[in-house]
């Protein structure tokens, strides 16, 4: 129900008979489309769904481009497109690149061109059918195209006639017209006798005028109707003036009028003549142009009869290229027969030799497959060397790194030895001084009396405990710091080993990569052997399908020439009957 798409792209859909059959349901309805892309499909893999598609086609009469690239189409498909075409009067464009339609289906495109002229470009690349039926199939599209070009030219000066002649006819209508308005009787009744006398005789001049108008006018078709039309209003007007004659005879009968009146009468005479000459002139150019149409007509009538001539003309020069393409192509039966023959011949001797070259090569490829095995076996060994050469490394690497880490151990084990018998001397002192502030505490405290003598050596004392302490102190700081260089030159060892550690980590995984590595390269040969041998089974395939298209085109080339023969046998019967 669709009427605005104009273009549909469906390519590379993988369209079936199901898909066929709904296309060739929508070719049948729709009136909208032009173009068509079905490129890279399946259509032509089932004949049902493509005939219905074909079906489809046929009635269609509103498509211009049908891309039917890369669907499968073999020579009954090509058939039943071919009877589309005959019905179809739309389509222009078809392509069908990349099929197998053979030579069966080129010859019933072929024939489907005699009844279908509308159809300019058809493309049959990649679809095995012989050069002789392609050129013909070219043959009947360049006479679509001229046939087309001659038809619209045709149209165009057809068109151009049928303005030229409605021109006419307004001219002409125009100038009936004027002629009416010209010579009204509310005017004559106004004239003088003597006027009524030289106007009909302007009158009889321009009846004889319009008289041999009419006799050349006759020649152009268009202007004939008119013509008839102009002496039949013109006749009409010669019945209006008698009537107006009697009229004015009835009014001489009552009396002339004065000299005014005949001064008016004369100047109305000048201008009647004037308007006659005008008139004359109005005349000699359709004349003229009348005689521009009738040699418009003559050179129309010559063209169409030159396209005649030529359209005959190409028609028997069509005749005698099929005659000299049916003896062309007879010959190129007999060339082809004897290149058969040699193509045959040439084929065994390499088939001959490519069977040598192939034994040959399996040689070499079994030598070269025993010196991989050979290489192989040596690069097991020297894997196997190296990894027994790596792991006596690794025991030495990490006895000699257990040897070290122990004597650091024990280094680090004495300083701490040290520093905890230097730290319990520093806890003796401190609590000798602490007993010692105690006993002061306790005689100042039984000296209080004697305070005020002794305060001066108290505080001497103080002084000297504070001095103590700050001592104190600062030692107790100096050996934090020293514990602390201590602790950091464990951690720094520490970190030492977790290097040496990461160190051996690291050789065991290059160790793992080498095994790997040497894992992978077996696995890669072992996979090119396996690839070589799958190469060697493709090549026997090959040489035994190579083999087998052989026979059959030695069979088909037999059966053709057995037909051929036999063909050339009954038609000298009949010739001779």
């Amino acid at each position: 129900s669709n009427t605005t798409i104009k273009a549909l792209d469906l390519k590379g859909n993988n369209l079936r008979t199901m898909g066929a059959e709904a296309l060739g349901k929508l070719l049948r309805q729709n009136k909208s489309i032009r173009s068509l892309t079905l490129e890279w499909n399946s259509l032509g893999m089932w004949e049902e769904g493509f005939s219905f598609f074909c079906q489809g086609l046929r009635a269609n009469n509103f498509l211009q481009h049908l891309d039917l690239r890369n669907n499968q189409i073999n020579h009954q498909g090509a058939g039943e497109l071919a009877m589309a075409l005959t019905q179809n009067t739309s389509l222009q464009e078809l392509d069908l690149r990349w099929n197998n339609i053979g030579l069966l289906g080129g010859r019933a495109l072929l024939n489907c061109l005699q009844s279908n002229k509308t159809l300019k470009k058809l493309e049959l690349a990649g679809n095995n059918v012989p050069g002789d039926i392609l050129r013909a199939v070219e043959q009947a599209l360049d006479h679509n195209q001229d046939r087309e070009a001659i038809l619209s030219e045709a149209q165009n000066q057809v068109d151009i006639l049928s303005k030229e002649v409605l021109s006419l006819k307004d001219e002409k209508n125009k100038q009936v017209t004027f002629f009416y308005f010209l010579f009204s009787p509310s005017q004559i009744c106004r004239m003088s006798a003597a006027r009524v006398s030289q106007l009909q005789e302007a009158l009889d001049e321009q009846y004889s005028i319009m008289n041999s108008l009419k006799t050349k006018l006759q020649m152009t078709e268009a202007a004939l109707a008119l013509s008839e039309q102009r002496v039949h209003s013109l006749g009409e007007l010669l019945h209006a003036m008698k009537q107006e004659q009697n009229s004015v005879a009835d009014l001489q009968e009552l009396g002339g009028e004065g000299a005014d009146r005949e001064g008016k009468l004369m100047h109305d005479l000048s201008a009647a003549s004037e308007k006659n000459l005008l008139l004359r002139n109005q005349v000699d150019e359709l004349e003229r142009k009348c005689k521009v149409q009738q040699d418009q007509l003559f050179q129309v009538k010559q063209d169409l009869t030159n396209a005649t001539a030529e359209l005959k003309l190409r028609a028997v020069e069509a005749e005698e290229r099929l005659e000299m393409e049916k003896r062309r192509f007879k010959q190129s039966l007999e060339d082809m027969e004897s290149l058969r023959v040699k193509e045959v011949d040439r084929m065994t001797q390499h088939m001959e030799a490519s069977e040598r070259s192939m034994h040959n090569r399996i040689q070499r490829l079994e030598a070269i497959r025993i010196s991989l095995e050979e290489e192989l076996s040596q690069v097991k060994a020297a894997a196997l060397t190296e990894r027994g050469q790596a792991e006596e490394e690794l025991v030495k690497v990490r006895s000699q790194a257990r040897l070290e880490e122990q004597q650091r151990i024990e280094h680090l084990e004495e300083k701490l030895r040290l520093m905890t018998e230097s730290r319990d001397e520093a806890q003796n002192c401190c609590l000798k001084q602490k007993e010692m502030v105690a006993e002061a505490q306790a005689k100042a405290k039984q000296l209080t009396l004697y305070a005020d003598g002794l305060r001066r050596r108290l505080d001497e004392l103080q002084q000297d405990l504070d001095s103590k302490e700050e001592e104190k102190v600062t030692e107790l700081n100096k050996v934090k710091v020293e514990l602390q260089e201590q602790i950091g030159h464990l951690e720094a060892e520490r970190a030492a080993q977790d290097g040496l550690r990461e160190k051996i980590a690291a050789l065991e995984r290059q160790l793992r990569a080498l095994s790997s590595n040497h894992r992978e390269a077996l696995l890669d040969k072992e996979g090119e052997i396996s690839l070589l041998l799958e190469k060697l089974r493709m090549k026997e395939a090959e040489i035994s399908r190579v083999r087998e298209e052989e026979t059959q085109r030695a069979s088909f080339l037999q059966s053709a020439i057995m037909s051929y023969v036999q063909g050339s046998c009954l038609g000298t019967h009949s010739s001779r009957k």
